[in-house]
């Protein structure tokens, strides 16, 4: 085990605020504290390569000489995976360096921003790696042998990495790695962010109104991202750059979500049965006009379709599928209604992409000190 670089440990968790706030977009920063800043340098004991954060641990020794095993967040296992990061290069015994924030309350955690792990290149938080591998889109077919678009495979949103336009230009954020280059050279805006992460304006009956108000105040425990749980079949589609899959036949379209979430089209059924037990997937028929894919869904359990946006047990979601044959680009426009709890629609729409790495529903713990809670699994 080494000693903390730069500063004993106690003094870099009263280091002067930073300059330049760092954006942490849809996570927000939680308890860590972005106005300091620590650096430090142990030996690394272990990694929780999982979502929504990984944890890298390591073992740090003050200048009196005690042990403090450090747990530091950073990005979740499946964009580290889109990245290029494997667990493989969380080596037990090697020695890193991690500077980053500290947390307000647990004097052994921090978020990283950049991290050196033995003698490699110090990577940078949101850092592609050369091992990420473009896709080849050039094999994949338009169409099936049926005629149909082609929507099987694995899909996922362009991945999101953090830009920072010109001064006077707007605050450091997510963007699509795409348009990162020309934000930070001021020749394309700020977009207002992702696609899909964010629910768009809706106005609330007053039974909506006093659902929204009860999920602002639920404990972190019944907050289904912060529990590990599946939130809509319209949010967690594309938020924090999860990998879908799609197996498509005649009868059957059948979606899968990274965060363990099925769905089953019924793509010979015109009417949805008299009976549906609800769930978060819903019951859905679908059927094509044109080369659209059109799913109906209905019988879903109360819950919120992002944030605190809530929906009742009569919601009702139509999307539409279209594929560009040109850029493979799968959109996917919605339209949900709700009786009970919206005085409006729910207008909104999405896009994913061949995915840059295999679907694979990742281990889920969320570990933010402020988030642990007695008996969580």
């Amino acid at each position: 085990m080494t000693r903390v670089t730069h500063a004993v440990l106690v003094a870099t968790l009263l280091t002067v605020p930073v300059l330049v706030q760092r954006a942490y977009a849809h996570h927000g920063a939680g308890l860590y504290d972005v106005r300091k800043n620590v650096e430090l340098e142990g030996k690394l004991t272990r990694v929780d390569f999982v979502n929504p954060h990984t944890y890298v641990y390591f073992d740090v020794v003050g200048a009196d000489g005690k042990v403090l095993a450090m747990k530091c967040e950073t990005r979740g296992a499946t964009v580290l995976r889109r990245s290029g990061w494997s667990p493989e290069m969380f080596v037990k015994g090697t020695v890193i360096k991690v500077a980053g924030h500290p947390h307000r309350d647990d004097p052994s955690a921090c978020t990283v921003e950049t991290m050196t792990i033995g003698n490699k290149p110090t990577l940078e938080r949101y850092q592609q790696l050369s091992g990420a591998k473009s896709v080849n889109r050039t094999k994949r077919p338009v169409r099936l042998a049926n005629g149909k678009p082609n929507l099987a495979g694995d899909w996922a949103q362009e991945q999101q990495v953090l830009a920072t336009p010109p001064p006077g230009r707007g605050r450091t954020g997510l963007v699509p790695i795409s348009q990162a280059a020309a934000i930070r050279e001021g020749k394309l805006p700020m977009p207002a962010g992702p696609a899909g992460w964010f629910p768009p304006p809706v106005k609330l009956t007053a039974a909506g109104q006093a659902a929204a108000d009860a999920l602002r105040k639920r404990p972190t425990s019944e907050n289904p991202r912060l529990s590990c749980q599946s939130t809509s079949i319209l949010f967690d589609w594309v938020f924090d750059g999860a990998i879908g899959r799609i197996t498509q036949s005649a009868n059957v379209i059948k979606m899968e979500y990274g965060v363990g979430l099925t769905r089953m089209v019924q793509m010979n059924m015109t009417a949805h049965p008299a009976n549906i037990k609800p769930s978060r997937a819903g019951h859905s028929i679908g059927r094509w006009d044109g080369d659209t894919l059109v799913v109906d869904t209905v019988g879903f359990l109360p819950g919120s379709l992002a944030g605190n946006l809530p929906h009742s047990d009569k919601l009702h979601v139509v999307e539409r599928f279209t594929l560009n044959p040109a850029t493979l680009e799968l959109t996917r426009g919605i339209v949900a209604e709700d009786p009970d709890y919206f005085a409006d629609k729910y207008v909104d729409s999405d896009s994913v992409l061949p995915a840059d790495a295999p679907f694979k529903v990742e281990a889920c713990k969320e570990l933010a000190p402020e988030y642990q809670q007695t008996g969580r699994t």
